[in-house]
């Protein structure tokens, strides 16, 4: 296993993490624990989970696996502004999370869940969650205090800008880094730690291999190559998988472990190998925001991006939308696809040439309530 500095925090951390809500939780939480201890024989260190994770299960787990670890490890976990907005009931989720992991002190605890730029005002507002989390540091419950946000790169760069955190946690990979590639670059460059989440796609990059087959260098797979992105990409500390079995565990380890820097020049190859692979979607350049009625038109587009890339049908897109509005990448999307005037900027502006207009018809149809 690699291991990389956490930031500027002094922690040496595997260049692969333990994301903590994939257990099978059909299975005795002791059988969910072995996973935890055969990651940390095979070198991984930081390990990630969250209340709520897996019908709020994963906390136990992970303290479970905690009694008897084979190694040293960092431990991580969440609290949200919304569920946790005053001071105290901050301090309250720190001593919960810490009596459900068997630990004195976590060494890294997230602001979970940035969606939007009020999430992150109601978190650091007087009284509030950050205010809590700081009295936690100082009663040496919490060694670092970090950020998980789901934001476009532009609004990452707005919330680390405020030197408040000391590393952040963002879904990033190797369809979708461009999309928060200002974030990765703001991040690296104040000195943050950075943890990848999603590598794979929420699982789609195993489920459509065929479909990928352009990410694979010769000899791999496109989910070894998804891992070889975060894990080799030098804007990335950990890549945090989400594991179900050893053999998945096995096979990040063992990417890990032949896994060299990527350089600026394997990147642009890889912006291009997207763009010619998979013409058709949104590659998130930004060139469409100067829409005259303010639409969020990437954000769109990278919805949209799910239609092309996995063939969902009009029902699974209408299914899907309300939960991107909530949770996904249109949470900040204030202006919604119906006001479109076709005027046809956007599309003049796009360097894939895109029907935008159409597309965004389509999302102003799916998005209709019933």
């Amino acid at each position: 296993m690699k291991y990389t500095e956490y930031g500027t925090t002094g922690k040496q951390v595997s260049v692969v993490g333990f994301g903590g809500m994939r257990f099978d939780t059909s299975l005795p939480k002791e059988v969910n624990a072995e996973l935890l201890h055969h990651a940390n024989a095979s070198g991984i260190n930081y390990f990630d989970t969250a209340p709520g994770y897996c019908g709020d299960q994963s906390e136990d787990i992970f303290g479970e696996a905690f009694k008897d670890m084979p190694g040293q490890f960092y431990a991580s976990t969440k609290g949200s502004p919304e569920s946790f907005d005053t001071a105290d009931k901050a301090r309250d989720a720190v001593r919960r999370s810490l009596d459900r992991l068997g630990l004195t002190k976590l060494d890294f605890y997230h602001v979970w869940c940035l969606r939007r730029m009020d999430h992150y005002d109601l978190a650091v507002r007087a009284g509030g969650q950050y205010e809590g989390l700081l009295r936690c540091q100082e009663e040496g419950l919490i060694d670092h205090i970090v950020c998980s946000s789901h934001q476009p790169g532009q609004d990452v760069v707005k919330i680390l800008s405020k030197d408040e955190f000391e590393g952040v946690l963002l879904g990033v990979n190797i369809l979708n880094f461009p999309y928060r590639w200002d974030g990765l670059l703001a991040a690296k460059e104040k000195g943050y730690g950075v943890v990848a989440m999603n590598p794979l796609g929420g699982g789609a990059i195993p489920r459509h291999e065929d479909a990928f087959s352009f990410l694979a260098q010769p000899g791999e797979t496109p989910t070894e190559a998804a891992l070889r992105f975060v894990i080799g990409c030098p804007y990335i500390d950990v890549g945090l998988v989400g594991f179900a079995t050893k053999e998945h565990i096995d096979t990040a380890c063992k990417v890990a472990e032949s896994a060299t820097e990527m350089g600026s020049t394997e990147l642009d190859a890889l912006r291009a190998n997207l763009t010619e692979n998979l013409d058709q979607i949104c590659t998130s350049c930004g060139y469409c925001r100067d829409c005259p009625k303010s639409i969020p038109i990437p954000s769109y587009m990278q919805y949209y991006n799910e239609r092309v890339m996995f063939g969902k049908t009009d029902e699974e897109m209408r299914k899907g939308i309300q939960g991107q509005y909530r949770w996904g990448v249109l949470v900040d999307c204030d202006v919604r696809p119906e006001e479109c005037i076709e005027c046809g900027k956007c599309e003049e502006a796009c360097t894939q040439h895109l029907p935008i207009t159409q597309r965004l018809a389509d999302l102003a149809e799916w998005g209709k309530e019933e």
